[in-house]
């Protein structure tokens, strides 16, 4: 009798959970208002956002009820707004998928109030150096997915501090090719990648009923020459020293500034990992005191670690997923090959006068 991989159950049921979430966002997108309203962090949130949040805990937690959970959103502006929340609920609850025995793996919220508690629960937990959480952003790149662009909806198990599994449903991601913004998948359902640690990562096309069949992604070539750096970045973002990172380009000899240059955090990980254009980036922080979210990057680091990928902070230390509900101990990212990112670091160092 064959024995199943370690942390299949839970890849099957993030993957089941994750492929509901995202046909709900896609329900969505057709509708010229999306419910949005401005969270603290002056960042969109929809409605998407909370019902996918309350969909996928719906899921993780009826199956691994012991289990933490790290959500982004939580429940207060529904709780302040009957519209919202009906709006929410109407959506949560309307999504199935076509497979009767894949959907049956699926708990649903059965009332209003459960889909708040749901939410709450994911705004109330932290991951720690001994426990097992799951972690995720129901819609990371929400500003983009207003306008029909790259978005991902993500979910990662993280144990005592080290990922585990990670599975982030792309919806709007081409099968292949490069990736942007723009370059939307117009005749299906966009592509799922997926990863569990030591077992490498595969991608398969995100559909409405059981899973379809997933394919084993390429490693990322091992480049030694830095002039084949090929940078991804986010230009508009308000958080990050793009000088510096022009400056670590024009160190390595690289081009600068790269075609690809993508919203999310996570459809960065996905680009990279796709080889849709990239294969690094680096984060450098305009302030000192800045840290990312764990739900940004948990999984798709993951994802592209499998693929031959270093990911770390600034000083080269690898990420630690223990510190709660942000990266702590990790200020700013450096992600490319591993064979060439030692050099990399090495002009980091540089461009922040190290």
């Amino acid at each position: 009798m064959s024995v199943p991989s370690p942390y299949a159950k839970e890849l099957q049921f993030a993957s089941l959970a994750v492929q509901r979430a995202a046909l709900l966002t896609e329900q969505l997108l057709s509708a010229v208002d999306k419910g949005a309203l401005d969270k603290s962090d002056d960042s969109p949130v929809t409605i998407a956002d909370f019902a996918a949040q309350a969909s996928i805990i719906a899921a993780i937690h009826n199956v691994f009820p012991n289990d933490d959970i790290v959500g982004e959103e939580d429940a207060t502006a529904l709780r302040a707004d009957p519209v919202l929340l009906e709006r929410t609920w109407q959506l949560a609850t309307s999504i199935h998928l076509d497979d009767a025995a894949s959907e049956a793996q699926l708990h649903t919220p059965a009332t209003r109030e459960e889909l708040l508690d749901l939410i709450d629960l994911g705004a109330k937990g932290a991951c720690t150096p001994t426990s097992r959480t799951w972690t995720l952003d129901p819609v990371d790149g929400t500003a983009t997915f207003i306008r029909g662009e790259q978005y991902a909806v993500c979910l990662s198990l993280v144990e005592n501090g080290v990922q585990k599994v990670g599975v982030l449903g792309c919806p709007n991601l081409r099968a292949s090719g490069r990736v942007s913004e723009e370059l939307v998948d117009r005749d299906g359902h966009g592509q799922m990648l997926a990863a569990v640690a030591g077992q490498g990562a595969t991608i398969r096309p995100l559909g409405t009923g059981a899973l379809l069949p997933s394919r084993v992604l390429d490693t990322v070539p091992q480049i030694t020459e830095t002039a084949r750096v090929s940078f991804i970045d986010t230009r508009a973002a308000k958080t990050q020293d793009l000088e510096a990172h022009g400056r670590v380009a024009a160190g390595l000899g690289c081009a600068w500034p790269n075609p690809v240059d993508l919203w999310s955090a996570q459809m960065r990980y996905v680009a990279i990992a796709v080889q849709g254009g990239c294969n690094a980036f680096v984060k450098l922080p305009l302030s000192q005191d800045y840290r990312s979210k764990i739900w940004d990057h948990a999984g798709g680091m993951l994802i592209v670690q499998e693929l031959g990928v270093l990911v770390t902070d600034l000083e080269g230390r690898p990420v630690d997923c223990s510190q709660g509900r942000t990266l702590a101990s990790c200020h700013g990212m450096v992600v490319g090959p591993a064979s060439v990112h030692g050099k990399i670091l090495e002009a980091v160092r540089k461009a922040r006068g190290l």
